[in-house]
């Protein structure tokens, strides 16, 4: 058994997630050390820095070499330094600090620096000095939201001695997210990184870490014009992976791009006419409560605080609540029978109430007041303001993006983001067109991979998403969208043969494979479809379809008033 396994036997997992540790996999560890000592003798007597040293497995492995490397290493959590002091009670070159590494001198330089850092949200660690204090070091303007990870690869940098060389395996979200455009400015103004390797998305490098990695090999040689990418498919394919990469020169590689197009390997479709997302609709993300095991509320849990109906607001909690392309009051109805969490404490609407009085101590007690978003506001308990969205869009998915019409005009939490379409745009049309592979194919590249194919979408991803031009459209083409809308809303039998024929008619009017017989092959299938949507069969006697604006209007500034009980 490895220390690692034996400390994974015998700590709690609350304390792992705690301090963020997933240990590097044996494979991994082997890769790195070799690329990073490779060339030197057994004799070297230089420097080295493990600035999360855990139970420091990349020391252990270049000592079976290079046992006169002087090493030094960092890490926060008493219990973890402990068992490594241990580890290495016969080792006098290498020194262990319990300490955080981010607070270390900053003076020291390194030849080798090697690190699996911890992977930690901006709100679990000192955020607002840590961010603050490289940016004044390195003339960046690193977000507050950064991953603790990018602030140990920044420092790690600025410490590298001139000829050294450095080896980091750390999340591969920031090749393609907002924050991580200083990042990726860092590492091309210091002209370090020599080879990016992306452990493929179908892995997970880290058991337990719903993350995909990637590895960073850079070296302070002072002359490189080229950065080489590479994926390797899985662990035994990281050694293949440094003769197998596409290479681009420096001036190729913009840090305000995401990066994912100079490593994946997939030919993506092109298409005329397109758009940016932001051109038919803007999206935000859900409320975020701080606290939702405070905030959400079933009809039993309302029943028992004895919590006035004024003071719930109906709200989408679950994403797997929602299990249709169109969310009806209806279904909603049916998940509160179904005692679901589906609404939210509003403790502003009744302040003069005995039971909300006694509910608000209750959050006072368990600390729900301190917590890092209820901090933020005030009073603590107050809800943030977000209007209904008349369309979700899910956050986190491994099969395409989720989008969901919301007819029941209700909130929704952060398992969704909220979708507000504009006036340039029929709601319907737009929302037919998100149910298509060919609307979700596009947008997807701009998604963010975790692993086992998760993908991940914030709402700048899909806001700096591509659409086609849905402008263009005839009046025609509008019409028989609408009627397809009709039609979808009441789940007919045939919906998914349906919206396949909806995508190929999209496809075919704007794809640059677009054949001259395409004109004929298009009114064929508007024929077909406009004979289906006239068989009122499909359609309820009482519905009535409204105009766009008045959908809109009525259900980004309401919100649907239900019954309690």
């Amino acid at each position: 058994m490895t220390p690692e396994e034996r400390y994974i036997a015998e700590t709690d997992s609350s304390h792992r997630k705690r301090y963020a540790q997933f240990f590097t996999p044996e494979e991994i560890a082997d890769f790195m050390c070799s690329w990073l000592i490779k060339g030197e003798r057994e004799s070297t007597d230089k420097s080295l820095l493990e600035p999360a040293f855990g139970l420091g497995i990349f020391t252990r492995k270049l000592r079976e070499g290079f046992p006169n490397l002087r090493t030094k290493g960092y890490d926060v959590d008493a219990n973890i330094f402990r068992r490594a002091k241990n580890l290495f009670k016969d080792d006098s070159r290498t020194q262990i600090f319990n300490e955080d590494f981010l607070c270390s001198s900053w003076e020291e330089g390194y030849d080798f620096i090697v690190c699996n850092p911890p992977y930690l949200k901006f709100h679990n660690y000192n955020n607002g000095f840590h961010v603050g204090d490289i940016n004044d070091r390195l003339n960046l303007k690193l977000r507050g939201t950064a991953n603790i990870y990018t602030l140990f690869l920044l420092k790690s940098i600025a410490q590298l001695k001139k000829g050294g060389r450095l080896a980091f395996i750390i999340p591969s979200e920031f090749l393609n997210a907002d924050y991580g455009v200083e990042v990726k400015r860092c590492l091309i103004e210091s002209g370090i990184l020599e080879h990016l390797i992306v452990i493929d998305y179908n892995q997970n490098a880290f058991d337990g870490a719903v993350t995909t990695a990637c590895i960073l090999l850079c070296s302070k040689t002072g002359n490189r014009r080229s950065i080489k990418f590479s994926v390797a498919d899985d662990l035994e394919g990281l050694s293949p992976s440094l003769n197998s990469y596409r290479e681009y020169s420096y001036d190729e590689v913009i840090p305000e791009e995401k990066w994912r197009r100079f490593y994946e390997r997939e030919e993506k479709k092109v298409y005329n006419n397109l758009v940016p997302f932001s051109t038919f609709a803007k999206v935000s993300r859900g409320i975020a409560t701080g606290a939702n095991e405070y905030f959400t509320f079933n009809r039993s849990k309302a029943e028992h605080y004895e919590i006035p109906q004024e003071c719930l607001v109906p709200c989408i909690c679950r994403s797997a609540d929602v299990t249709t392309n169109f969310f009806t009051r209806g279904q909603f109805l049916s998940l509160r029978n179904r005692d679901k969490n589906v609404y939210l404490f509003n403790g502003l609407k009744r302040g003069d109430s005995g039971a909300i009085k006694s509910y608000l101590l209750k959050g006072v007690k368990e600390g729900i007041d301190k917590r890092y978003l209820t901090s933020c506001r005030t009073p603590w308990y107050a809800l943030e303001k977000r209007k209904p969205a008349p369309i979700w869009v899910g956050v986190f998915n491994r099969s395409g993006l989720k989008f969901v019409r919301n007819e029941a005009g209700i909130a929704n939490l952060t398992t969704f983001h909220c979708v507000y379409p504009n006036q340039s745009v029929d709601v319907r049309v737009l929302f037919v067109y998100l149910l298509t592979d060919l609307a979700k194919e596009i947008l997807t590249g701009n998604g963010r991979q975790y692993g086992n194919g998760l993908m991940k979408f914030e709402p700048n991803d899909i806001n700096k998403g591509s659409a086609i031009d849905l402008r263009l459209l005839s009046a025609k083409e509008r019409e028989v969208l609408i009627k397809a809308y009709s039609i979808l809303r009441y789940g007919v039998e045939d919906e998914e043969e349906l919206i396949k024929g909806i995508d190929s008619f999209f496809r075919n009017i704007y794809s640059h494979n677009a054949s001259s017989g395409d004109a004929e092959r298009i009114n064929g299938i508007l024929d077909k479809y406009e004979s289906k949507f006239h068989n009122q069969s499909y359609i309820k006697d009482d519905e009535v379809i409204k105009d766009d604006a008045e959908i809109v209007e009525t259900e980004i500034q309401t919100v649907v008033q239900l019954t309690l009980f």
